[in-house]
């Protein structure tokens, strides 16, 4: 009976030595999408100020591909030693397990948060030939008309995707629902006037409002934020309306505590670094802070909040 009670004594003795020491070596931070996306563009903002601040090279790693599903793999593989992170956005974190057949594994289950880094609201707009000056026109359209009113998203599953749907179960209604291969191909469609209404993340559309090429209808947000001030919100128009994108690093499941705190710590540091928050302000998103155990509250609820909205939609995993 004694082994086993030394051995714990020894290991709860060690973990303060794995902090004071980590990383002495070089981390790895995996990103599920292409180099020049806001995700790598993110993740190269951390690496860089990780390297300043524990005098270890922090490097980032595109693993693009399956929604999220190929750096998952990745990190799964690697050891639980904080030396592989995974950047992830919410749709790979949490809808790419429920869209996606392939995906084998479930956010919670198989990874630990390590630090909550920023988000991004959606907005609603209109192409300018369309006659919707407000996101209550096009919620009152589609009640008269259900399943007629198009509101297009970047891709399936993506958080602009599952907005529009959880407008429609918090309205009673129902949109037709047009998904492109992304954004580039979406926001030509809208300003075009191939589709009538879109909804994405703020950064590719405040420039086309304010440029006078669309017209905002709505934004998600729970507040007015700063650079977003005269914008209509979404919840004011459709009560419980409020959705975000986020971007989160995450750590194998068990990854030291210490480690973990270690990293959230810096993180967290990083985001109080101006020019870090006007980067990320220049890519539509806003700094989000938080202890590992706000974060893994954080991460719970928008993994239950999107996983009902997927089922009472009955979208159907491929």
């Amino acid at each position: 009976m004694k082994r086993p009670f030394l051995a714990l004594t020894l290991l709860a003795l060690a973990l303060p030595a794995v902090a004071s020491t980590y990383p002495d070596k070089m981390v790895r931070i995996l990103v599920p999408s292409i180099a020049g996306s806001a995700p790598d563009i993110i993740a190269r903002q951390v690496a860089e100020r990780l390297t300043s601040a524990w005098k270890q090279q922090v490097i980032v790693e595109n693993k693009p591909g399956g929604n999220g599903i190929v750096a998952m793999s990745a990190l799964k593989q690697a050891p639980a030693d904080g030396y592989t992170l995974v950047l992830f956005h919410a749709a790979a974190a949490v809808t790419t397990p429920v869209m996606y057949k392939e995906a084998k594994f479930d956010i919670q289950r198989d990874t630990e948060v390590a630090a909550t880094l920023a988000y991004t609201p959606m907005m609603f707009v209109a192409g300018p030939a369309t006659p919707y000056k407000s996101l209550g026109d096009v919620i009152k359209d589609a009640k008269a008309r259900p399943d007629d009113v198009v509101i297009g998203s970047p891709t399936r599953g993506s958080v602009p995707h599952l907005t529009a749907e959880m407008m429609g179960q918090l309205q009673r209604t129902k949109f037709r629902q047009v998904s492109f291969s992304g954004t580039t191909q979406a926001i030509q469609a809208v300003v075009k006037g191939d589709i009538p209404v879109y909804v994405d993340g703020i950064a590719p559309l405040v420039p086309l409002v304010r440029g006078g090429r669309l017209k905002a209808l709505a934004v998600t947000s729970d507040v007015n934020l700063p650079g977003m001030e005269g914008f209509p919100l979404a919840k004011d128009i459709a009560p419980g309306l409020v959705a975000k994108g986020w971007f989160t690093i995450f750590a194998p499941k068990g990854t030291p505590v210490p480690v973990l705190d270690r990293v959230n710590a810096a993180v967290n540091q990083s985001l109080t670094q101006q020019p870090f928050v006007d980067r990320l302000k220049d890519l539509g998103t806003y700094p989000m802070p938080m202890s590992r155990p706000e974060g893994a509250r954080f991460i719970e609820t928008e993994k239950l909040r999107w996983e009902k909205v997927i089922s009472d939609a009955g979208v159907k995993p491929e």
